[in-house]
């Protein structure tokens, strides 16, 4: 067993690279010859990349589960006391696994592609299977080569470190990576078909059609990743907060903004036939994107909690980095010109000039977080100086940003193409602006909210939110209590949107609720001592210890009461692992609708304990607003698809990508 297993998960990369090989050839031969190739032969070779991940991955979670030591990937990331939900998620919480699991979604995603390839008449859509192919040579490749996590010891440890502490103390490791997984990789499949349609010459909106639903999925998949990834953040680093502009996290949030401008500018060509150029440019940039995030977690020059350590893969992912913009930009160079739309907005007055504003926005922000994240790394390496961009950056460049793009969101999707008149907005927009100014005032004067940010944000998001209601009910036939529901679910993408809209606003509002109306204080309390919080009294009652097999953790137990009565026990605790020399802390959160308290610990002793609080209003509604962001995403995809017809063949336009 013990070579075995690792020899298994050997012959599964080697198959699925033999079958990414296969298919890149068999498809490019296919789109400049279609008859020379049988869709069998496509077919063949992405069950064998289907099956070579799948195999790779269950041997590496078998070569775990046995405790075989002998498996390098096993040795440095798993101990016998190890607990079983962990050792599986192991397998994508180091450097080896995570490649193997973004081979098997990148597979997975092939193999959906290849089910709206019908025959291999289809020139664009056997393009994409073979750019797909050549991403897949690339990343089974890295998984057989510099990342290959199925290598022999030849003296195996009798057992090892465990997993990374922040990856063995909370229950999100278990869906937080593979959704960022799945949003990341998903994003190959439009830059597959925008690439097949320049090979082409082809303009039009076939490949937008095609990639639509692939690019919702990714898009959806990384909005949950990123809200789900904050909230890890708070509720386990006891830091207080959710969004440090760690450079990891903005290398997830990079290619998330350039995403909704590509699916808004999408849109915009498929209603009026513009902004074509700029869509391609959008789609090689946000794949490139994804490889630099996936460089800057994963090469280790970059001081992060969610980065892995420094190895041979990170000069591999920037030298493929180089490839996809100098090929993906030099064939745009090439045939930019035969594809390029010539129409343009006739005024930023217009639904379509809005659309791109909001893009024009869009890549401001993400040019803004990318400049931020790199400069310190540029640095580095051209001088051997080391130099930081901080958290008073990023929140100087993103209000003002910010700002601008929720009024973009609130006016857009309700300014009619071609041209708005101000009566016609006026008509659509005076209820909304006049809610929003009600909802201003409120909070000023029964609030007694005196930020200027923080008004003007909860006008905007009401003004929002009223905007979407309005369109609502003026859309749907009578009866209304009947109608609502038929628009809702007859017009999927596009109240999908507003949903997603609706959640952004609640996100909006809470970040500038929460950031200017928090409390914060630290303390420290000998055992019996109480203070005052909240409206709270605290009082640290004991320590206790609790010894597990591959942790002890202490806990303090601090007693919240109001008006004498116990409201809330406090449990913040401090966790060391055997095998680890880093301790984690996790903090003790109580979630109310109108506020969360946040208590975690700063010391801990028998006698005496020091204690960062934390008061921040309506943060729940930080994970509401959030899931609506991912949910609209999800409803917009769940409405269904119409056909198209291209010049060779009938084309599923929105299918299974």
């Amino acid at each position: 067993m013990t070579v075995v297993t690792p020899a298994v998960g050997w012959v599964g990369i080697l198959l699925g690279l033999a079958g990414s090989i296969v298919l890149a050839v068999f498809g490019f031969r296919a789109q400049h010859r279609p008859g020379a190739v049988r869709r069998s032969q496509l077919r063949f070779a992405v069950g064998c990349m289907l099956g070579g991940a799948t195999l790779a991955m269950a041997a590496l979670e078998v070569a775990l589960l046995t405790d075989n030591f002998a498996v390098s990937y096993v040795a440095e990331t798993h101990s016998r006391a190890t607990p079983l939900f962990f050792t599986i998620t192991s397998a994508w919480s180091a450097l080896g696994g995570s490649i193997v699991l973004w081979a098997l979604v990148l597979a997975g995603y092939t193999a959906a592609v290849l089910r709206q390839v019908r025959d291999t008449d289809d020139r664009l859509g056997t393009g994409a299977l073979a750019v797909l192919g050549v991403v897949a040579v690339f990343f089974f490749g890295l998984v057989s080569t510099v990342a290959n996590p199925f290598r022999i010891l030849p003296n195996p440890p009798a057992d090892g470190p465990g997993p990374n502490p922040l990856l063995a103390d909370h229950a999100m490791v278990a869906f937080h990576p593979p959704l960022l997984y799945l949003g990341f990789v998903g994003f190959t499949v439009p830059f597959a078909f925008a690439m097949s349609a320049l090979l082409l010459r082809r303009g039009g909106v076939d490949w937008l059609r095609r990639t639509r639903r692939a690019n919702l999925v990714a898009w959806s998949f990384l909005t949950a990743g990123l809200v789900l990834g904050a909230w890890w953040s708070y509720e386990v680093l006891g830091w207080g907060g959710y969004w440090a502009w760690d450079p990891v996290e903005n290398a997830a949030l990079i290619p998330w903004l350039v995403a909704t401008a590509f699916i808004h500018s999408a849109v915009v060509q498929v209603k009026r036939g513009m902004l074509q150029a700029w869509n391609f440019v959008l789609v090689i940039d946000t794949f490139a994107l994804t490889i630099l995030g996936t460089f800057l977690t994963r090469s280790g020059v970059v001081a992060s909690v969610h980065s892995f350590t420094e190895s041979g893969v990170g000069p591999a992912l920037l030298a493929f980095l180089v490839l996809v913009l100098g090929g993906g930009f030099t064939l745009f160079a090439l045939r930019g010109e035969r594809v390029a739309s010539g129409s343009r907005p006739e005024t930023l007055a217009s639904r379509e000039g809005v659309f791109l504003i909001n893009n024009l926005l869009l890549t401001v922000f993400a040019f803004v977080v990318l400049a931020g994240t790199v400069y310190p790394i540029i640095v580095e390496a051209l001088t051997g100086n080391q130099v930081s961009v901080g958290r008073p950056f990023f929140d100087r460049m993103a209000v003002p940003l910010a700002f601008a793009l929720l009024l973009a969101m609130g006016v857009g999707p309700f300014t009619p193409y071609r041209y708005a008149s101000l009566a016609v907005l006026w008509v659509r927009l005076r209820l909304p602006l006049l809610l929003a100014s009600a909802a201003a005032a409120a909070v000023v004067v029964l609030g007694g909210v005196s930020s200027p940010g923080v008004v003007a944000v909860v006008a905007i998001a009401v003004g929002v939110a009223a905007a979407s209601v309005r369109q609502l009910v003026v859309t749907a036939p009578k009866p209304r209590l009947r109608g609502i529901p038929r628009v809702l679910g007859g017009q999927r993408a596009y109240w999908g949107g507003q949903l997603a809209h609706l959640g952004v606003a609640v996100v909006a509002v809470v970040i500038a609720v929460s950031g200017s109306l928090a409390t914060r204080t630290t303390v420290t309390l000998d055992r019996g001592e109480s203070v005052e919080f909240a409206g709270y009294t605290l009082t640290f009652d004991r320590s206790e210890e609790h010894v597990q097999p591959d942790r002890v953790s202490r806990d303090a137990h601090i007693v919240f009461r109001e008006d004498g009565q116990v409201s809330w026990t406090a449990t913040p605790q401090l966790t060391a692992f055997n095998n680890q020399t880093q301790s984690v802390g996790q903090p003790a959160v109580w979630t109310a609708p109108t506020r969360d308290i946040y208590v975690a610990l700063a010391q801990l002793g028998d006698e005496r304990v020091s204690l960062n609080l934390y008061r921040y209003p309506l943060m729940a509604w930080l994970w509401v607003g959030g899931g609506l962001v991912a949910a609209g995403g999800f409803w917009a995809l769940s409405g269904r698809t119409r056909r198209t017809t291209s010049d060779t063949t009938v084309e599923r336009v929105v299918t299974d990508a």
